[in-house]
């Protein structure tokens, strides 16, 4: 990271910082983003990093590095989410630029974003380092002049990052200006501090316990200079250390401002200048027609404006394969979104295809969960649709995957194709799901000696063949983090 007061290497090691996570604080001006600049750098090269950027100043690292930079302005929270998890699946470090946007909104698309990550399936649980500058602002301590909704959805997102992350592969690399503003059970989970410059006795204090410092040593924060960092972690040393951080290969786009000369001019040569007015200043002279004649007035008309022309109408069988081909564009997109949300998507999606789609929420439901299931629409399915009418919403999509299953003589369903029915990645809830619907009278479940499972429908008379609920998982070693341990 860089070199300490006697000149020897400050290192970082990287492994452990990804089990201990780091906090990085400093006034503004400080060298925080240089310092987050020479880390990201630093381990580029050894493990997929996110950084939630609001102010643009990390896009650059796309121009040196294999980074890829989103900006936020231009997606839906939905295609957030949706970036989101592509990134986990194909391990790809991304840059979230939330330059642009309202406070609101760049906390709704941090939260989205940082859920997605925290909400993918365990295979997918690669260590990723997880940069947020300006944390203050996605974990306040107090409510401020955000709205309630986006700032309790930015403060779970964060929580869940540097509290429950750890197991799921999430590192958190929090960088704030003043801790006082930052969320205690936040900042709280950080074993790793970079405590740069700053002024407020509050902030010192604070600074000075985290480093295991008596209060009389807190000033020497004060007199640090920019770039200058105190460090303590089991990731960078045991005991204090201050480190002045090396030099980084990509510059940010917002640099500090620098004195420049003034022009060469007296007071009135200025005051010509700015209240003289030149050409340029002047307005185009209007041309004042003459007037018309009688006749002239009597003959002219005035063209109305030409209509707009209608969208082309379909025929209702057109427009249900309309409808129809978007819930299976929707159903093989692995979403988890709530109804009303899915219900506003389908309503968009068919109106760009020149469809309106007026049916009710509940009949858009039952249509979704036939798609997703994959129901053969030339079948009748009256019965099945009238004994999950007494089931919740989320699970009927599973229940008519189990009715297809059975009704075509195929195999059981095992857990995990239940739980993305489901909409979950939790096949333990898949399993609870299976028992409160046997409960309802709905499915009878069998279990053979062999461990294989079969799911009968007793109104129907229809039985799955019988299968393995689980599929087998790779070993915890297989998905540990290869090589050696790196040091950045």
């Amino acid at each position: 990271m860089g070199f300490d007061g006697s000149g020897r290497s400050v290192e970082l090691d990287l492994e452990e910082l990804l089990a201990t996570r780091l906090l990085v604080q400093g006034n503004s001006g400080s060298g925080k983003s240089h310092l987050l600049r020479r880390l990201l750098e630093g381990s580029a090269g050894l493990v997929q990093q996110v950084i939630i950027d609001p102010e643009g100043d990390f896009v650059s690292l796309a121009d040196a590095f294999s980074h890829i930079a989103v900006d936020a302005a231009h997606y839906s929270l939905i295609e957030l989410e949706r970036l989101a998890a592509r990134a986990r699946e194909h391990r790809a470090s991304v840059v979230l630029n939330l330059e642009g946007l309202e406070v609101d909104d760049q906390l709704r698309c941090a939260a989205a974003f940082l859920a997605t990550l925290f909400d993918a399936p365990r295979e997918q649980w690669y260590p990723i380092l997880v940069v947020v500058d300006e944390a203050q602002l996605f974990a306040p301590a107090a409510a401020g002049e955000v709205g309630e909704e986006a700032r309790r959805a930015s403060l779970a997102a964060m929580t869940n990052l540097m509290c429950r992350g750890r197991k799921r592969g999430l590192a958190g690399v929090i960088a704030t200006q003043r801790l006082a503003k930052l969320a205690k059970n936040v900042a709280a989970e950080a074993s790793n501090f970079l405590m740069g410059r700053t002024f407020l006795d509050i902030d010192m204090a604070r600074a000075a316990d985290l480093l295991g410092m008596e209060r009389r040593q807190a000033d020497q924060i004060r007199d640090l200079a920019r770039g200058e960092f105190l460090s303590l972690g089991p990731a960078i040393s045991r005991r204090p250390v201050k480190v002045r951080i090396g030099a980084v290969t990509t510059t940010a786009r917002n640099v500090s401002p620098r004195l420049m000369p003034l022009p060469d001019a007296d007071a009135d040569g200025l005051r010509e200048a700015l209240f003289t007015a030149d050409e340029q200043d002047a307005p185009p002279p209007i041309p004042v027609p003459p007037p018309p004649s009688f006749t002239e007035l009597m003959q002219s008309t005035v063209a109305p404006p030409a209509p707009v022309p209608e969208v082309p109408v379909l025929d209702e069988g057109e427009q249900e394969a309309v409808r129809l081909a978007v819930l299976a564009e929707m159903a093989q997109e692995d979403a988890r979104v709530p109804l009303p949300q899915s219900y506003q998507d389908y309503q968009v999606r068919c109106r760009m295809r020149g469809v309106i789609s007026d049916e009710p929420l509940d009949r858009f439901r039952r249509q979704f969960a036939m798609a997703r299931a994959g129901l053969n629409r030339d079948e009748d399915w009256t019965d099945v649709l009238a004994l999950g009418d007494s089931l919740p919403e989320e699970m009927l999509a599973p229940f008519l995957g189990l009715a297809r299953a059975a009704r075509a003589d195929e195999e059981c369903p095992d857990n995990d194709m239940l739980a993305a029915l489901y909409q979950t990645a939790s096949p333990s809830r898949a399993r609870r799901m299976l028992e409160f619907i046997e409960e309802k009278g709905l499915i009878v479940v069998r279990v053979d000696m062999l461990g294989k499972r079969s799911v009968s429908l007793p109104h129907l008379g229809w039985t799955t063949q019988p299968a393995i609920p689980e599929q087998p998982r790779p070993h915890a070693s297989r998905r540990a983090m290869p090589g050696a341990r790196r040091r950045a």
